[in-house]
């Protein structure tokens, strides 16, 4: 996810719950009800499962700080042998600029290890036809880990937008509204493919939320009537491609691997319509200081595990 704030989002965290379920109609339907068991963190439930996923932005690292104690848990972890990966719906930034970000912050993950939203993305695009794309993203953004695409980056200029035959959301870093704005004015006169390599619509930073490009999709789709493509979590393709991971290594038990994240609509739900069993953290993530029972009662989202902190 990207590191720019939004100072303008409220910085309560029923802002972020609001959020989603005002888009829950859009998303994954919930296959299963865990029991919402609680524990303090995963050392306490780590015997009854082979192998965790983690997802990262509120469950590993707030912003570009480390989540106090759960670097060593990490460590522990893989030092009694579970098999621990990152599930992530990062996509703003290359594939070696998070593994490098994660060894600063105490985490050693094999590269292969960190699947997110953006490798679904490339998954998807080494399967596509040839299109001249519209790209969304940062600077940063790495564009040597795509297959080979004829695009254009869409900043200012609106005839950049009506040449594009589809567009790639990959970031929102550097998107503003003025070239919202201009996106949705393209698709309102021609309607073309809309890829959104992050489906999330905010992320818990230092201080504050970043806006995620899973906002702006919404609102593209309220406004033009043209429904998105998610890649990441809830959506199955990233579950799918770590699961394959996984399944390159032994016999797969679904009961026996855990989905580690800090939101109920995407973490917690994309586990569960993965089939695999889930634990929401409520101290470090975008559902801190909000009252929990109450906010899964409303989602009708109820994991395995409820803990404090990975």
């Amino acid at each position: 996810m990207d590191q720019r704030v939004t100072t303008d989002l409220p910085e309560d965290a029923a802002f972020g719950f609001k959020a989603y379920e005002a888009i829950r109609h859009r998303l994954p339907a919930s296959r299963r009800q865990g029991a919402c068991h609680k524990a303090k963190h995963l050392g306490d439930i780590a015997d009854r499962y082979d192998m965790i996923l983690l997802d990262a932005y509120g469950v590993l690292n707030r912003g570009m700080e480390p989540i106090a104690g759960v670097p060593e848990r990490i460590r522990a972890l893989q030092a009694d042998g579970k098999r621990v990966m990152v599930v992530s719906n990062a996509a703003g930034f290359a594939h070696r600029t998070l593994m490098e970000r994660y060894a600063r912050l105490g985490y050693a993950f094999d590269a292969e290890d960190v699947i997110t939203s953006r490798k679904t993305l490339v998954r998807q695009l080494e399967q596509e036809g040839a299109r001249h794309w519209g790209m969304i993203a940062g600077r940063h953004f790495g564009p040597d880990e795509f297959p080979p695409l004829d695009y254009r980056m869409l900043t200012d200029d609106i005839a950049d937008y009506d040449a594009a035959e589809g567009f790639l959301l990959v970031g929102a870093s550097e998107w503003t509204p003025a070239r919202q704005a201009l996106l949705i004015e393209s698709l309102k006169r021609r309607s073309r493919p809309l890829y959104v390599a992050n489906p999330d619509l905010l992320a818990p930073q230092q201080v504050g939320y970043s806006t995620e490009p899973g906002t702006y999709a919404h609102q593209i789709q309220n406004e033009t009537g043209v429904e998105p493509v998610f890649y990441g979590k809830p959506y199955g393709n990233i579950f799918a491609l770590a699961i394959e991971r996984l399944q390159h290594e032994t016999e797969l038990d679904p009961g026996r691997v855990l989905m580690v994240g800090d939101t109920l609509h995407t973490d917690i739900l994309g586990g569960q319509a993965a089939g695999l069993h889930t634990a929401l953290v409520t101290r470090t993530g975008v559902l801190a200081e909000m009252d929990i029972d109450a906010a899964i009662q409303t989602s009708g989202i109820a994991p395995d595990w409820i803990l404090d902190q990975a």
